[in-house]
């Protein structure tokens, strides 16, 4: 399984690991923009292009395209974060310039009919009000933006329904023009196909002619505060964010260990003392979330609203506990973990090839898997410890209460109770 990797006459990067022993393949076109390369009046534009893409091109209708790629048996999709898009199908091997040629298709023909997009708004104002129905999902919405305040990490990637009520065909060609070119879109396949003949595909797309322009995020803040929003729902909703290093950090996988230790799964600290032995809440869990030049690692659990005082309270001292108490066992049950969850996802071809397109976006280099296994391995209980004490003893974090959440202490009593 050979990784082959070239940069296109056009600008275009292609690379491809080639399984010659499946059946099938996966590709798609990773481009380094997303809701951060948007200015505060296109907030949501990124993600609004994205649906967009798949409402029709110059010789295609948006029913054509779905059915093109469903007629024989295939899968198209496409996600927007904050610093990426992504347009991605899977496909038997034989379709694979099919595939590409429809993903081509959509991104560099798209009309952008007025009353497609008319129609679209209806579809996005759902999305936004499910979410907001939603409070374990809106709550890390509210996160973002305590964290962040009024800035392109801080809004949330849908924008707001008064945003995108107001978009236009101009605003869509605006926001191309601005970011679609070459430079910034990987040509990913991975699976039963050949590299050259992706490069050949490739060749399809018309990424927008010029210079090679880098794009430099402004400088985001962690700010930190509370946010307390009541309302009348079964439980009381907790989450807590903490300035974190960035994903270029060198303290990237001891953040992700630490991550998965405290919270991640069955056996980890929080899982253990506040749902196992307390009963406090049904989940509770941690990320570490890394952006080009910052980071966010944050805690969420929900439990009833006479319980969210005790549930913060745990919360508090096991994240204070940790610093001192974890132990070289528990640093390696989660290497093993993160190891075991990376070489299970080689097992699919949609893992492999979204690894390898990300790392492209943000390291400009192929990432091998040994060589990620390698630094996860070196990573010390030391490191994993100061990591902990490093975002537990800075500024004060965000903190979002939503729900049933009278009980629940203010910002300043949790943050006291993780000093040291």
């Amino acid at each position: 399984m050979a990784i082959h990797y070239d940069i296109l006459a056009n600008g275009i990067k292609v690379v491809t690991e080639e399984i010659p022993t499946i059946e099938s393949a996966s590709v798609g076109i990773w481009i380094g923009v997303g809701s951060r390369n948007e200015k505060k009046e296109e907030s949501g534009i990124a993600h609004f292009l994205e649906h967009m893409a798949f409402k029709g091109t110059k010789s295609r209708s948006a029913l054509q395209i779905a059915e093109t790629i469903e007629n024989v048996g295939g899968f198209i999709n496409a996600y927007t974060s904050k610093e990426i898009t992504c347009y991605y199908a899977k496909v038997l091997k034989e379709n694979v310039p099919l595939a590409v040629e429809i993903l081509a298709d959509i991104i560099s023909n798209s009309v952008f009919k007025k009353e497609e997009i008319e129609r679209e708004k209806g579809v996005i104002i759902q999305e936004i009000g499910q979410i907001r129905d939603t409070p374990d999902e809106f709550i890390f919405e509210l996160l973002q933006e305590v964290a962040f305040s009024d800035t392109q990490l801080g809004r949330s990637i849908l924008g707001t329904i008064e945003n995108v009520s107001s978009f236009k065909r101009e605003n869509f060609l605006h926001f191309i023009n601005k970011n679609y070119f070459a430079e910034r879109m990987v040509v990913c396949g991975a699976g039963n196909l050949k590299h050259q003949e992706l490069c050949a595909l490739a060749k399809s797309l018309q990424p927008i002619a010029g210079a090679k322009r880098k794009f430099k995020p402004k400088k985001v803040s962690f700010l930190g505060g509370e946010k307390r929003v009541k309302k009348e729902l079964e439980q009381a909703h907790f989450a807590v964010g903490f300035r974190a290093p960035s994903i270029a950090s060198p303290q990237l996988y001891a953040g992700k260990i630490f991550s998965v230790l405290m919270g991640g799964g069955m056996s980890s600290r929080l899982f253990q003392e506040i749902r196992e032995k307390r009963g406090l809440c049904y989940s509770i869990g941690t990320s570490f979330d890394g952006y080009s030049d910052t980071g966010l690692f944050l805690c969420y659990s929900g439990t009833s609203g006479e319980k969210i005082k005790e549930l913060s309270e745990v919360i508090a001292a096991e994240f204070k506990k940790s610093v001192h108490e974890i132990t070289k066992a528990e640093v390696e049950r989660a290497k093993t973990q993160i190891r075991a969850s990376l070489l299970m996802s080689l097992e699919s071809s949609s893992s492999r090839s979204e690894r390898i397109a990300r790392g492209l976006i943000i390291w400009d280099r192929i990432v091998e898997v040994q060589e990620t296994i390698a630094k996860i391995d070196d990573v010390s209980l030391q490191s994993v410890k100061d990591f902990g004490s490093s975002i537990f003893n800075d500024i004060h974090p965000a903190m979002v209460l939503y729900g049933q959440v009278d009980e629940a202490p203010g910002l300043d009593e949790f943050f006291t109770k993780l000093q040291h």
